[in-house]
Formats: C-alpha cells, sequence, structure tokens
C-alpha cells in the first residue's frame, strides 16, 4: 500500500466525491435506490450533521475512496457507503477506510457497529469479515433492495 494514502475526515469541498465515488459503483453493480439518494444528496446534513462521520482515502489531493460511519441511535452505528476507485483497488484502501470507521464508532462509546451488504459482493463480505465483523441476524428489514447481508461487530462493554 503507499505511503501516499491518507485517511481524513469530512470536509464540505469534498461532499461531491463522496456522492459521486458512491454512485459510480452502485449504478455499475445496482440501481441508486430512494435510501442512497437521501444519503448522497446530503452526506453532511445526512451523516455529519447527525453525529456521524464521513471519511476520505486521500491519493495527495486526489480523493480515490470514501466510507460513512453513520448514527443510527445511541450506542449503534452503521459503516455505509464504502467506495474505491477502480483504479485504486487492491491496495488496502479499503481496510484502512473500514478501520477508521471502527476506529470512530469505538471512540464515540459504540456498543455495537454494523453493515449492510450484498451477497454479490464476497470480497467486501472478505474485508469486513477481517475487520471484526460477524455474519448476524438483522433486527429490521433493509431499506436496500439489494442487501440480503447484515453484518455487525458488539465491541465489548468498558471496564472502570
Amino acid at each position: 500500500m503507499p505511503s501516499s494514502i491518507q485517511i481524513i475526515p469530512f470536509r464540505s469541498n469534498l461532499a461531491s466525491a463522496f456522492t459521486e465515488l458512491n454512485r459510480a459503483w452502485i449504478e455499475r453493480l445496482f440501481s441508486l435506490e430512494t435510501a442512497d439518494e437521501k444519503i448522497l444528496k446530503n452526506p453532511k446534513g445526512a451523516i455529519v450533521d447527525r453525529g456521524g462521520q464521513v471519511f476520505f482515502a486521500m491519493d495527495g489531493s486526489q480523493p480515490v475512496g470514501t466510507v460513512a460511519a453513520i448514527r443510527d441511535s445511541a450506542g449503534r452505528y452503521e459503516l455505509a457507503k464504502m467506495a474505491v476507485d477502480p483504479a485504486h483497488q487492491g491496495r488496502g484502501i479499503g481496510k484502512l477506510l473500514g478501520q477508521a470507521v471502527v476506529d470512530f464508532a469505538l471512540s464515540q462509546g459504540a456498543k455495537v457497529l454494523f453493515l449492510e451488504t450484498s451477497s454479490t459482493l464476497p470480497n467486501a463480505i472478505r474485508l469486513y469479515e477481517r475487520l471484526g465483523f460477524r455474519h448476524t441476524t438483522p433486527p429490521k428489514p433493509s431499506e436496500y433492495a439489494r442487501s440480503d447481508v447484515y453484518m455487525e461487530i458488539v465491541f465489548p462493554v468498558p471496564k472502570d
């Protein structure tokens, strides 16, 4: 993995990169859904302003990947909207982005970090397993037609 890749938190001037990177992979593999549009049209309002965070993988000044940590409720965060530009895939960028979300969730006192994905994305599923996510039953139906895999990390309760 090149040392030039840096993971940075949300900056307003990168909001369009979050939208473009995600729109590209979703439209290539699936169909854009209403739930996607809600988040992609305003990542600051839909994610950051609600206690979450958006991270970017930067290759110099170019955003080449992104991911969101969406606050679902007190103690629950979702890893969502992970995208890495195809020209930069296979370099460990997804792992760096995923780890940024795990670290963020822990720093916010999360008890659970979850994600929804598709069984048609085996490489993504392997990445999530390496990050510590485990397959389990979803607590509610997904908003996304493409989602048929639910995974989560249950963080240990800190000892005083």
